[in-house]
């Protein structure tokens, strides 16, 4: 499953916050990836042994690309670490809650740049089994925590019956951005995976989960560089599937555009074609309450299994 979840910014938070862990415990998702996880930089820290109750795993550091020039600021970019989980991060919350009727998580979060001028905005996976490793970097050519353009990709694996399967949280930027644009952050996240979808490097499926910013009715954008080299939609693959629509009106990022109503921009890519049974929307409104001002994914595929 992915969400962008708008986390602490959305309106009546507490409640959607619970609505989004219960609605979580009622699908039992094996793997989550979120986008715009929040914590106020304020806020104290969670209990290390808090962190190790609710199953947190550290991730491993971000490795900068070149050039990277440290900024002046004491923030995190100096050297590259990722904020520590503080009391009001939404993942931890989130994972609490789950723990709490029974539907425990492992998990793992960074801190990518400043959100809204307040928040370690981030990025976390929740995986019902164990996590083997962890790994981030960069997408943007921005390396400054306090840009808010700055991006930074999450990934995890995990060891199942059939092998290792790769999980990242993804948040794109705009195809049009004249500072950090799409093509420029799909080459870095090529580079750093290896190439091209195949991923000789992996030895088994990778699976790109989040918002991707790039609506698939548009031709020659973001989602047709990405099956151009190879990766394959979930959603094209799925045997059974609903409208995919993942934004149902005007949010950040997109309000100045005149069509911005009935968009599927969240998207979960895998770099082999396996046998997907269903792709669903959920937290919609119609599964599961609204809880972000995006729609989640919900794909239930058949591990192991490889298609022709």
């Amino acid at each position: 499953m992915t969400l962008n979840t708008h986390s602490l910014e959305e309106e009546d938070y507490e409640a959607k916050l619970h609505a989004f862990a219960e609605g979580v415990c009622r699908a039992e998702p094996d793997i989550i990836a979120l986008q715009e996880v929040n914590q106020t930089q304020t806020a104290a820290p969670v209990d290390k042994k808090d962190l190790e109750l609710y199953g947190y795993v550290p991730c491993a550091p971000c490795t900068p690309h070149p050039p990277y020039v440290p900024c002046a600021s004491a923030s995190p970019c100096s050297s590259h670490p990722s904020p520590i989980p503080r009391m009001d991060n939404h993942a931890y919350r989130a994972v609490r809650i789950c723990a709490e009727h029974g539907r425990p998580y492992h998990w793992t979060w960074i801190g990518a740049k400043t959100g809204y001028g307040k928040y370690d905005e981030g990025l976390a996976i929740l995986s019902r089994i164990p996590i083997a490793e962890t790994k981030q970097f960069y997408i943007t050519a921005s390396q400054d925590y306090a840009n808010w353009k700055t991006r930074r990709i999450l990934g995890i694996g995990i060891a199942t019956e059939h092998g290792m399967e790769y999980f990242y949280s993804v948040h794109m930027g705009w195809w049009k951005d004249e500072d950090e644009p799409f093509e420029g952050q799909w080459e870095r996240i090529r580079k750093q995976l290896g190439g091209g979808a195949c991923l000789e490097t992996y030895p088994g499926p990778v699976w790109l989960m989040g918002d991707f910013n790039s609506p698939a009715h548009v031709r020659g954008e973001g989602r047709d560089l990405i099956r151009g080299f190879g990766w394959l939609d979930s959603y094209e693959l799925a045997r059974s599937k609903d409208s995919g629509i993942t934004v149902g009106h005007a949010i950040d990022g997109w309000r100045e555009q005149e069509d911005v109503s009935g968009m599927r921009i969240d998207y979960i890519w895998t770099s082999r074609k396996v046998p997907v049974r269903s792709s669903r929307v959920i937290f919609n409104g119609s599964c599961e309450p609204i809880v972000s001002d995006h729609y989640g994914i919900i794909v239930e595929y058949e591990p192991g299994h490889h298609c022709p």
